[in-house]
């Protein structure tokens, strides 16, 4: 704008073939309202609203002079389309509008006819320029809008790729403590065991607990790759896969039997692993904590909405101070992902009971 600006004052002296022209008083007058155009509106341009209304205030009347002097030069009309564009990027549109529209009254001292035609091509051309420049200055602020959109979603996806490393973390934590020490728990209790009777005992029974231990910690290690490699394993249908832990149960001295009610059913993948990881963690706190002699495992899908499984145990009950170990909190997360609860009550006159439903 700075360009046109100095563009329009060097063409003040070729005045116009219709009016004489006072050439010195033109260029001077001019030289006020261009350094004004350059210099003022940059210093105006980040100030109040009435700092911009006190520079169109100065700056219309400057630019009738300048028409005046200079004999209706074309290059006075551009100094006023230079003072529109001005106006639409200082002032509001309704006052822009006033500006463009007062500027064709430049040609009042014109007999009628060459008045009105040169008035009308003056705000034709007023009028053009207040829209094009309008049009620029929306789209200059679609563009910022749109650059603070893609800073805010940039902001958004950082925060949801941390959210779901925080979430893989859990999900990973979880799967190691109930897979991997599950199965930690077991090896540590046939070698307690092994070692318990490794002097009476006969070497087919010895050799049948270390086998038991071998084979646990075989299944630890793959729980572990399976974990850091995030695949998911696979496992028979769930009754199966809760009878096979009821039998390792069982072989790590605490009998275990397992009950299906209703009919069983297909259910999500999340939730069927969400209740084996529930019985694998239940049946671990019974071989750790409860001195149990027998423990049963209940998986009810009576009810239509949602699946029930119990692990019920004949032990010592509720601790009289809560463990801090992370099973338990585990497992009140994967059942709040899912919409289910988790409850642990006594069972009976002793025991315990650790009951999970989930939707499904």
């Amino acid at each position: 704008m700075a360009i046109l600006t100095v563009v329009a004052y060097a063409t003040l002296p070729l005045g116009s073939a219709s009016f004489e022209q006072q050439l010195l008083p033109t260029m001077l007058v001019g030289l006020a309202f261009t350094v004004l155009a350059i210099f003022g509106f940059r210093f105006v341009q980040d100030r109040s609203i009435w700092w911009a209304v006190a520079y169109v205030a100065v700056q219309l009347p400057l630019g009738f002079v300048v028409f005046s002097l200079s004999g209706a030069a074309i290059g006075s009309i551009l100094l006023l389309v230079v003072l529109v564009s001005q106006s639409v990027l200082l002032l509001p549109l309704p006052a822009a509008a006033v500006v463009a529209a007062i500027i064709p009254f430049v040609h009042l001292g014109m007999d009628w006819q060459g008045g009105m035609r040169e008035g009308l091509g003056t705000l034709a051309v007023t009028t053009f320029t207040l829209i094009v420049t309008w049009l620029l200055v929306r789209e200059r602020a679609a563009r910022a809008e749109l650059a603070d959109a893609n800073e805010r979603l940039r902001g958004y996806a950082a925060q949801a790729e941390q959210l779901a490393v925080i979430q893989e973390r859990n999900r990973l934590a979880r799967d190691i403590h109930d897979g991997v020490g599950h199965h930690l728990t077991v090896v540590q209790m046939q070698l307690e065991a092994a070692r318990a009777v490794i002097r009476t005992a006969e070497p087919e029974r010895l050799d049948a607990m270390l086998a038991t231990a071998q084979d646990q910690s075989g299944q630890a290690l793959a729980e572990v790759r399976r974990s850091v490699a995030a695949l998911r394993e696979h496992r028979p249908a769930l009754p199966e896969a809760l009878q096979t832990l009821a039998e390792e149960a069982t072989e790590a001295g605490v009998p275990t039997e397992v009950e299906v009610l209703g009919q069983a059913r297909t259910i999500r993948a999340d939730v069927d692993e969400s209740l084996f990881r529930a019985a694998q963690e239940g049946l671990t706190n019974v071989r750790k904590h409860a001195d149990a002699s027998s423990t049963t495992v209940v998986l009810d899908f009576s009810a239509e909405d949602h699946v029930r499984l119990e692990v019920r145990d004949d032990g010592r009950g509720l601790p009289e101070k809560p463990g801090d170990g992370f099973g338990l909190t585990g497992l009140r997360e994967r059942m709040a992902n899912l919409g289910g609860r988790i409850s642990v009550e006594p069972a009976g006159t002793t025991g315990l009971s650790l009951t999970v439903e989930v939707p499904g």
